[in-house]
């Protein structure tokens, strides 16, 4: 049962039924004994009637007991009564008392005389209770004394149900609670730093749905705690190297141990450039971060988009050796997306293949799949491995732990950013690929007007 809102209805309808079941039990039960002594006190006069007459027809208590058995109704009377003769001692025993018992004088005074021809010949003791003989003065009136009865039996009962219903009320705030306890001791430890918590979780309801969701959220952050880390010291890394090589070109241009000349020049021109290019990264990751980045969107032809990157790298693909080839149908229907930041998107992943690929093909396809066009970017080239694949689009991640960057590399965010553009026009980017055999990159963008 995975509902919260079922465990509680069914918890509160199991509380009733057993409240309702065992207070119509008791009461069902009190009522009867209770019914059966109010009928015993209510017909009292027929009984002593009845043990008149006989006493009148036979001028004995002789076998009384099975005259009286012969009778359903007689029988049923002097269930509730002990008949006793003129000098008190048991006829007819009941309830504790025996033949021939002689009973005193004070449970005696109580009980109501038998008379023929305005002589007492008997005494019958009407048992009011099952537990004792009414005592002597009790206003005895056998209709109260059945409703006051009942009345204690339903108190009883429902203070029974109560009791019961508080037990299994506090079994289920236990059991709802606990967990809630937990989560509340590990959110304040989280609170404090320590992003090592974890809850159990217990069931797969609501509150086990909360369990779960917090500890992937507490994962999460973990991971984003220590990518924070590491994007810091990335960051650090890739500001330092470049700002290192300027200053110690500018010290000794300064110092006089260095010349001026157009290849210095050039190298520190680059070091700016990859600076700049960092800066201008870094300030679009946090554009997309926020929801901020502007997209001047409009309808564009897939394969116009593919052949605008290919010529820009088709050069520089001869010269390595390596075949840049473009596979779309002239009928492809049109996205709508940024121009420039849909070929930034592609100039970083042809860039990246060209990188990767010195001999072999690259080939930049696209094809129609339901409401979307998907663009590929595919290559030959040495492929990433398996473990790096989860983490290709993070930012500073490098596949070469070393991290020596070459001339012409970039900042190391270009994934990443890619990654945010194109979801930030709705889309996706997947990547798959088998060392030694080539990599694919896939984006896939909702057709103009979908």
């Amino acid at each position: 049962m995975r509902s919260l809102t079922w465990k509680l209805v069914l918890a509160f309808l199991l509380v009733s039924l057993i409240s309702v079941v065992l207070v119509a039990l008791l009461v069902s039960q009190r009522t009867r004994s209770e019914f059966d002594r109010f009928l015993s006190a209510r017909d009292r006069d027929v009984l002593i009637s009845a043990l008149s007459d006989y006493y009148a027809a036979n001028n004995s208590w002789e076998n009384v007991g099975p005259a009286l058995a012969e009778s359903p109704p007689l029988s049923f009377y002097i269930r509730g009564a002990v008949l006793l003769d003129a000098d008190g001692v048991v006829v007819l025993a009941n309830r504790g008392y025996t033949a021939g018992q002689r009973v005193p004088a004070g449970p005696l005074s109580a009980a109501t005389p038998v008379k023929v021809n305005g002589q007492v010949v008997g005494w019958t003791l009407l048992l009011a209770s099952a537990d004792s003989p009414p005592r002597p003065g009790d206003d005895f009136s056998p209709e109260t004394d059945f409703l006051q009865r009942i009345a204690w039996a339903t108190v009883a009962s429902a203070a029974v149900a109560g009791l019961l219903a508080l037990l299994l009320g506090g079994l289920l705030a236990r059991t709802l609670t606990q967990p809630l306890r937990e989560l509340t001791a590990a959110t304040k430890a989280m609170a404090a730093g320590q992003f090592d918590q974890r809850v159990s979780v217990r069931s797969r309801d609501e509150i086990g749905e909360l369990a779960a969701s917090f500890n992937q959220m507490n994962a999460d952050l973990a991971q984003a705690s220590q990518a924070r880390k590491q994007m810091t010291a990335d960051l650090a890394h890739d500001l330092r190297t470049p700002l290192t090589i300027l200053r110690g070109y500018m010290e000794g241009l300064q110092g006089g141990r260095l010349q001026g000349s157009a290849n210095l020049y050039g190298i520190m021109f680059g070091e700016v450039v990859h600076l700049q290019r960092l800066v201008e990264d870094l300030r679009t990751l946090s554009l997309t971060d926020a929801g901020e980045l502007l997209l001047n969107r409009r309808t564009v032809d897939p394969r116009a988009l593919l052949e605008r990157t290919g010529l820009a790298y088709i050069v520089q693909a001869e010269q390595q050796g390596t075949a840049l080839r473009i596979e779309a149908p002239e009928s492809l229907p049109s996205i709508y997306v940024d121009t420039d930041r849909m070929t930034q998107v592609l100039n970083n992943l042809v860039s990246n293949a060209l990188r990767h690929t010195q001999r072999g093909e690259i080939v930049l396809s696209a094809t129609a799949v339901d409401a979307a066009v998907q663009m590929t970017v595919s290559d030959t080239g040495i492929g990433i491995e398996a473990a790096d694949l989860p983490f290709i689009f993070n930012r500073f991640y490098s596949t070469d732990k070393a991290r020596q960057r070459s001339a012409n590399e970039a900042s190391g965010l270009g994934l990443a950013i890619a990654k945010a553009i194109v979801e930030a026009h709705g889309g996706s980017l997947t990547v798959a690929s088998s060392p030694g055999q080539g990599t694919v990159f896939t984006m896939t963008l909702a057709l103009a007007g979908a």
